[in-house]
């Protein structure tokens, strides 16, 4: 089995459905969360359009060290910049797959802060691990569109919204 190739489809294919949700998020509502404890409409957003460079750090790095390396938000301040945000991370993230191995894949990764062990993965594993975060945020960004009112394209199938399908 090609892992690389099968981690490019599956990037693809959910860029295509990240594309759909991030493009109908409301600037207007950039400020909007649900509740207190929960992400504001725009880090949320912004959030799920930098996952892909997670993905470049899986196979370019052995770790993230945030003592080091401390988190720096990128500030977004329209839907057109939120989604060119999103091409430029999707293109960061699919062109150092594509420099990538198999064997690349199973060095080992580790998310510190510090001496403070958070997680550690395989490469492989922290790319999955990268596609299962995309779609976890995305839902949560699809609750907050639909609380909202704002009507939820299709994914995996159809929605309430789009039943066309």
């Amino acid at each position: 089995m090609d892992m690389i190739k099968t981690f490019l489809k599956e990037l693809e294919e959910e860029a295509q459905t990240t594309r759909k949700m991030l493009a109908i998020v409301p600037t207007d509502k950039f400020d909007w969360q649900p509740h207190p404890k929960s992400m504001t409409v725009k880090v949320l957003a912004t959030h799920i359009a930098e996952l892909p460079t997670w993905v470049t750090l899986a196979v370019t790095t052995e770790e993230l060290d945030f003592a080091s390396t401390p988190y720096e938000k990128k500030e977004v301040n329209t839907n057109e910049e939120l989604m060119a945000f999103f091409e430029a991370s999707l293109e960061d993230g699919k062109s150092h797959l594509l420099k990538a191995n198999e064997e690349l894949l199973s060095g080992e990764w580790t998310l510190r802060n510090g001496a403070q062990i958070y997680t550690k993965f395989s490469k492989a594993e922290l790319v999955r691990h990268t596609y299962s975060q995309i779609i976890h945020h995305r839902a949560q960004l699809g609750v907050f569109l639909r609380l909202l009112d704002i009507p939820i394209p299709a994914s995996y199938g159809s929605s309430a919204d789009d039943v066309n399908f």
